[in-house]
């Protein structure tokens, strides 16, 4: 019978340390989605009592503060901000601890969310933690070109890559969306983007030429170990009765042209220059 109590009394003091643990995650989770909201209400309630501030809450106010300084200089260093964090605590022993963790945001205008547990297993004096049950959404025009390397994170649990990975994408994908968009503002009648600024297809058409056009499709490439790399493709499309005037072989040799060019002069100089050739 006393063995009986002794177990109990464990049992409890283990679900009173979960339930500890479980409100400092909820506390953290809160002062990330709204801690200026809080901040507010708290400098309302100072004000209302005369300016008095407890001890205790004015301790609150200095660690919402340094989390919402931390947040930001995070969010500066990695370009990820988070909305939604939140942390469930699964099973907590002397030895051994299990999360379940979610986190939501975006990286540029990548959105994505993010749920997986954390277990962290104490051997002798070595802390080992591994990453399970990894399951990402990744939304936007963009995840095309993204699915693949992200099924295999799934597969792998590396979360480190992922996150890095998703930072490099993001950014060459923003370079993409503002080439496209400085292009199509510049040369209104020439340039067109039938799937928006963010797609990767643009289309030069001649106005001097009807029916000659320059598709150029800009892809973003991701290997399955995280490697980034843009890929730029040159379409030319012409009517048949102008092939016969076609003596420069344009046509046949125009997408080795532009290859060339984009290793001699970059990305923008040269679809600059295939626009100049157009309108001229």
């Amino acid at each position: 019978m006393e063995q009986k109590y002794e177990e109990e009394i464990q049992m409890l003091q283990q679900e009173i340390e979960m339930l500890e643990a479980e409100q400092e995650e909820i506390l953290r989770s809160i002062s990330i989605e709204h801690g200026d909201r809080l901040q507010h209400e708290l400098k309302s309630v100072f004000e209302e009592r005369g300016g008095s501030q407890k001890p205790a809450l004015s301790k609150l106010i200095t660690e919402v503060r340094e989390l919402e300084k931390d947040l930001r200089r995070q969010t500066e260093i990695n370009g990820i901000a988070l909305n939604e964090c939140f942390v469930k605590t699964l099973h907590k022993s002397e030895r051994k601890l299990v999360q379940q963790l979610r986190l939501a945001g975006h990286c540029s205008v990548l959105l994505f969310q993010v749920e997986f547990a954390v277990t962290e297993i104490q051997e002798d004096d070595a802390l080992r933690r591994r990453v399970t049950e990894l399951n990402l959404v990744v939304d936007g025009v963009e995840f095309k070109d993204f699915s693949a390397f992200v099924s295999r994170v799934e597969d792998t649990k590396d979360l480190l890559l992922f996150f890095r990975t998703l930072r490099t994408f993001s950014e060459r994908c923003e370079e993409r969306r503002q080439t496209f968009q400085h292009f199509q503002e510049k040369y209104p009648d020439v340039v067109s983007l039938p799937e928006g600024c963010r797609s990767e297809l643009m289309i030069i058409r001649s106005p001097q030429l009807p029916g000659t056009s320059m598709t150029i499709f800009w892809k973003i490439d991701v290997s399955m170990e995280g490697v980034v790399k843009p890929s730029l493709e040159l379409l030319l499309k012409m009517p048949d009765q102008a092939r016969e005037f076609d003596t420069k072989k344009v046509m046949e040799n125009g997408s080795n042209y532009f290859q060339s060019l984009l290793k001699v002069l970059g990305v923008e100089a040269s679809i600059e220059g295939l626009i100049r050739t157009v309108c001229l």
